[in-house]
């Protein structure tokens, strides 16, 4: 596979770029400091596979994806973990290294790599299938925990990310309540408030302009309850 590797760190570069001329599967085409350098090179060249930091100066990494028409195989490498959730909402990204890199995490990727084969849109968020129609996935730690939908009571923003409160656990993932909110199902959960999505079947009660799930009070905003009114099944 043809490669190039997109990172403003000169010592990560040069790491990657010895661990591609150690692999025979791999050709490094280009390496390059800043983003705008890149997307430049890849409107006149193709390859098969970056290699691609997420903190730049220019771009972030996904905002490098969304540039580019139909991305080749992308394995985001970064010393910063909490972005693995986001990353899966992009086909094209077929794994995510932290720094500092393994050799044998480094040919895992490379295995990825060459087992997945991308859709011609390969930029779009991955459409719920039979396979995950009731369950997503979050990165905590560098392990994937299965989270089903149904056992979801609130979700919470907190700043950069968000509180996923379920019946049996919580938990703090680095995303946003936008990216989450078009991941679940919108017949089992309702955006109440700028800060809160709920679970509407789990709703013990409901007073004035807040709404009891489990043990949490949720606020509930002045627009969006003629909404919540019409998903009640009211006497």
């Amino acid at each position: 596979m043809n490669c190039i590797v997109i990172d403003d760190e000169e010592m990560a570069r040069a790491i990657i770029e010895k661990m591609i001329e150690n692999n025979p599967q791999l050709q490094l085409l280009q390496e390059f400091s800043n983003a705008m350098q890149a997307i430049k090179y890849l409107n006149q060249n193709e390859v098969d596979l970056i290699f691609l930091d997420i903190h730049m100066p220019d771009f972030t990494g996904f905002d490098f994806i969304q540039t580019i028409k139909n991305p080749p195989k992308v394995i985001l490498v970064s010393s910063d973990k909490n972005f693995a959730f986001e990353a899966f909402e992009y086909e094209c990204i077929v794994d995510y290294l932290v720094k500092p890199i393994t050799e044998d995490r480094f040919l895992k990727a490379i295995q990825k790599a060459n087992s997945t084969q991308l859709s011609p849109s390969s930029t779009v968020a991955k459409p719920v299938t039979e396979d995950n129609a009731n369950e997503f996935y979050i990165n905590i730690d560098r392990r994937l925990i299965k989270i089903e939908f149904a056992t979801v009571n609130v979700v919470e923003a907190k700043g950069d990310y968000i509180h996923i409160k379920t019946e049996g656990k919580n938990y703090i993932v680095h995303s946003t309540l936008k990216k989450i909110e078009d991941k679940l199902p919108k017949d089992l959960f309702l955006k109440v408030h700028r800060s809160f999505i709920i679970n509407t079947k789990k709703i013990i009660d409901i007073e004035d302009n807040s709404v009891l799930i489990a043990k949490d009070v949720i606020p509930i905003s002045h627009a969006n309850r003629p909404e919540l009114m019409k998903r009640l099944n009211l006497l």
